[in-house]
């Protein structure tokens, strides 16, 4: 049979990407080059079409049905993927999975007929991405070590003998799949790092941020680089051009274990009424240069990555504690916005401009959020007159808080913890995070910055990224009025739109009841994620026409780009060839940093997941009062004050068979007719903990 004939039979049968093909029938350059030629022809006659590198029969239509989609859970015997918007997951059957891993990126057809009706189940036709690198623990196994995927506790691969390295039995391992087979347990890997013995918190902690590809240690010529601002100082020559701000009287107020400060604010009462608030931004970019390995290596990581109490910075702490830092009683270069506010909140004049600037005190939340509840015992605060100003700046920010919640912007309060971790990285305490009128203070003066600058670069049309949240979905947002109307709330919604000034009011309604927190995660879940974009098209939760981050360069990677912007802009250098330079480089910036800012959640919230675990692994037997903070077919979950989730399986509720109710989103008991929803109190017994799955069982122990 000719190699065309053969490459459309096997096509036929299963698509198939150029590798599988080359697999088949090619095995020598030659073999390979026919290949290639037999597809070319076949493509060129129509006879087969092309869709994300693989190939499919024009006959069949089975190209137009499939979906990109990336693998999120993998069992035995089943995987999920999630469709490439994240809109909705698609169930695999084991035999259908293709041997595909989580993190792979796939091609998958939907079944026109699934097992159970109503539900979304398919096959992977194609993996086009592979995601090689896994993080598991080694067991040894019949006498041959191998490795068990965190992902994936159910499946165990061979390791290659020539490849184990120093690894051990019971170590926590980063491993490269070396050869993939038909199913995942025929992978073949090698040991790419060893972090120890899987019982070490820390080393654990490494692992899960190693899986998300965050490193800690910089490559060693960016830490040469930054070697040569340690100790670094602020000379006469970086001050000149700049307006010098240092008589000044600018604070810093962050929490008490913050080293790398970006921020500061100061306030003046004009005499003709209204202020003067300036929001004074460490200049980060007279230090990190465009080329440099220091910025190469910012916007590869392009966000710091903070977990429990730890952080993985993304520039080195000679910049970001040190020179970058606005670390009180040293002179600091700063990017400013200075902003004329009047009585009502409106800003009525502004000037971003380069600044050297001193800060006179160093401040925590806690600390001036005593000064503005009464509560202060710093009586220096009082003498030297920092407890007016703080109280002058609460009363802007009052203001400013006001107007924006009168045009509609949402108010996400949610109860959030701070893991504390001993040394060896154990988790110790669980406290609720502060958020008071300090905090809020702080936001406020950073949010009217923001959209100050961005709406200044807009109206200039200059090339920028903008911090952008769209609309919700008109389907989701639908659904989630369904849902609490079952709660006795309502959402107006017109034309298939909602405002977010209406959500507000539901949350405000909500405030202090039992399904508070619940509603306030279904309302965001039922909206779009933000991202960075270089179209302004406004911030739906802030109700902002005009949004960018200009606040954090330490922190984020587009805060970064855009002083590099605005310095330039100052300085006249922005020419038609620049423009077009930033034209083209900040599309791919504005999709790489988005795509960075969603693996950093997501590695915050595993670390913080199975730090919760280790934490709960101390305390089974006890029991806890808490919420039903979510319901699925297979029990639901229950969340405790200090942020603590874990499931109630239906197995485990008095022996009766539950049902899903979904248009009242609530388990009932086919027999006792006892019903479990969302938002209920409910008190548990903590019963289990699994380390590798990261997840917690309770058992109920009486209903309210």
């Amino acid at each position: 049979m000719a190699m065309r004939d053969k490459i459309e039979h096997a096509i036929q049968n299963q698509p198939c990407t150029v590798k599988d093909l080359k697999n088949k029938f090619g095995g020598d350059r030659g073999a390979d080059r026919k290949v290639m030629e037999a597809v070319d022809q076949l493509v060129h006659e129509a006879v087969i079409c092309q869709r994300q590198g693989v190939f499919f029969t024009v006959r069949s239509g089975r190209a137009d049905k499939a979906l990109l989609c990336k693998v999120v859970k993998l069992g035995k015997n089943f995987a999920f993927v999630m469709l490439e918007d994240g809109t909705s997951d698609i169930f695999i059957p084991g035999r259908f999975t293709r041997g595909a891993m989580p993190g792979d990126k796939v091609l998958v057809e939907k079944f026109a007929h699934p097992r159970v009706e109503g539900s979304d189940e398919g096959e992977i036709l194609a993996v086009l991405e592979e995601k090689n690198s896994l993080v598991g623990t080694m067991h040894r196994m019949e006498g041959r070590l191998k490795f068990v995927p965190d992902d994936c506790p159910a499946i165990s691969m061979q390791v290659m003998r020539d490849c184990e390295g120093s690894a051990k039995d019971g170590d926590k391992v980063a491993v490269e799949i070396l050869l993939r087979g038909s199913r995942q347990e025929d992978h073949r890997v090698g040991v790419a790092m060893r972090f120890g013995s899987c019982d070490e918190a820390k080393r654990c902690a490494k692992a899960l941020l190693y899986a998300q590809d965050i490193r800690n240690r910089f490559p060693d010529k960016v830490r040469d680089e930054a070697k040569k601002l340690d100790n670094a100082e602020v000379s006469a020559a970086d001050c000149e051009g700049r307006m010098d701000l240092r008589a000044l009287p600018i604070f810093t107020i962050d929490s008490a274990e913050t080293k790398d400060i970006d921020d500061a604010v100061s306030l003046t009462r004009l005499s003709g009424g209204g202020y003067e608030l300036g929001v004074h931004i460490a200049d980060v970019s007279h230090y990190v240069k465009p080329g440099s390995e220091l910025n190469e290596e910012a916007f590869n990581r392009a966000t710091s990555v903070y977990y429990a109490d730890q952080v993985v910075p993304m520039l080195p702490k000679s910049l970001s504690n040190g020179i970058c830092s606005l670390n009180a009683g040293c002179d600091r270069l700063a990017l400013s916005c200075l902003m004329d506010m009047d009585e009502k909140g409106n800003i009525t004049g502004h000037e971003i401009c380069e600044t050297v600037v001193r800060i006179d005190r160093r401040m925590t939340y806690t600390a001036v959020n005593a000064v503005l509840t009464g509560g202060n015992t710093d009586e220096s605060l009082e003498t030297e007159g920092f407890g007016s100003m703080f109280r002058l700046l609460d009363e802007a920010a009052g203001i400013l808080r006001k107007k924006r919640m009168e045009r509609g912007a949402v108010d996400f309060d949610f109860a959030e913890c701070k893991i504390l971790l001993d040394e060896k990285g154990r988790p110790e305490a669980l406290v609720p995070r502060e958020r008071n009128a300090a905090t809020m203070l702080i936001e406020d003066f950073m949010l009217a910055a923001n959209e100050t600058v961005a709406e200044d670069y807009y109206w200039q049309q200059i090339p920028f990224l903008y911090r952008t949240h769209e609309k919700p979905d008109e389907e989701k947002i639908r659904r989630f009025a369904i849902l609490i109307n079952n709660f006795g709330y309502s959402l107006h919604i017109g034309n298939g739109e909602v405002h977010p000034k209406e959500i507000q009011k539901l949350l405000s309604r909500a405030a202090g009841t039992p399904e508070e927190a619940m509603l306030s995660r279904l309302a965001l879940r039922s909206m779009k994620q933000a991202k960075y974009t270089t179209d302004c098209v406004g911030h739906f939760g802030l109700a902002a026409r005009y949004y960018t981050h200009f606040t954090s360069p330490i922190r984020r990677y587009p805060d970064l780009q855009i002083h590099r912007i605005i310095k330039e802009n100052l300085h006249g250098r922005l020419g038609e060839k620049r423009l077009s330079h930033y034209g083209k480089l900040l599309p791919e910036a504005a999709v790489w940093t988005s795509s960075r800012e969603r693996l950093a959640e997501e590695a915050e919230r595993e670390t913080e997941k199975a730090k919760k675990v280790q934490y709960m692994e101390r305390r089974i037997g006890e029991v806890f009062d808490g919420v039903i903070s979510g319901i699925s077919n297979y029990g639901f979950y229950v969340e405790l004050p200090d942020t603590v989730e874990g499931m109630v399986h239906v197995s485990e509720l008095d022996g009766d068979y539950y049902v899903f109710d979904e248009a009242h989103y609530e388990l009932v008991g086919e027999r006792t007719r006892k019903r479990f929803k969302l938002g209920q109190p409910i008190r548990v017994q903590v019963v289990a903990v699994d380390r590798y799955l990261k997840t917690i069982d309770f058992l109920p122990v009486r209903e309210f």
